[in-house]
């Protein structure tokens, strides 16, 4: 997997990302990841939707907590929508998290087995093996409109600017 050019940091300290850079205007490419029921997912399952995605390292951080529960409360207003919010944690992890908080309005994906949502738009920690924090948004034929790499992993990502993207394509 190739290194690319984002430049984000963890806790302060720089880490490399691997994979292609998700740009504004591209096609986006289909990838498959796991569904909390362990079948493969794609995004083409999602055709003809507003795609949110959300991404995250770790179900199990306060901060990561808090960006599935906001884009919960979110997915709830928006028509035609589907916020897919995928880490790397094991689907078990995502489905136990979701239930004890009441989340039924986002799509819990994981990205664990094969990182290919992760090398395909850009968003995997070399040194970690995890995903960093950020949102793709793509529009109903499958072009991209909005990408955050969210500069440092710990912060949480640009709700408002996301969600401006999001309310201007439904």
């Amino acid at each position: 997997m190739e290194k690319n050019n984002i430049k984000v940091t963890f806790k302060g300290q720089p880490v490399t990302l691997l994979g292609k850079v998700a740009k504004v205007g591209d096609t986006a490419p289909d990838f498959t990841v796991l569904s909390s029921s362990l079948q493969p997912v794609k995004l083409s399952d999602y055709e003809g939707k507003v795609k949110v995605i959300a991404v995250y390292p770790s179900i199990d951080t306060g901060v990561c907590q808090a960006q599935n529960r906001r884009f919960n409360k979110e997915a709830d207003q928006l028509k035609d929508v589907v916020v897919l919010s995928v880490s790397v944690d094991l689907p078990f992890a995502q489905s136990r998290f979701c239930a004890a908080e009441g989340l039924n309005n986002i799509v819990t994906l994981s990205d664990h087995k094969d990182l290919d949502f992760g090398s395909k738009y850009g968003f995997v920690i070399q040194e970690l093996r995890l995903l960093a924090r950020g949102t793709v948004i793509i529009d109903k034929d499958n072009k991209i409109k909005y990408v955050e790499y969210v500069p440092e992993i710990a912060q949480e990502p640009d709700y408002e600017k996301a969600l401006a993207v999001v309310k201007s394509l439904i």
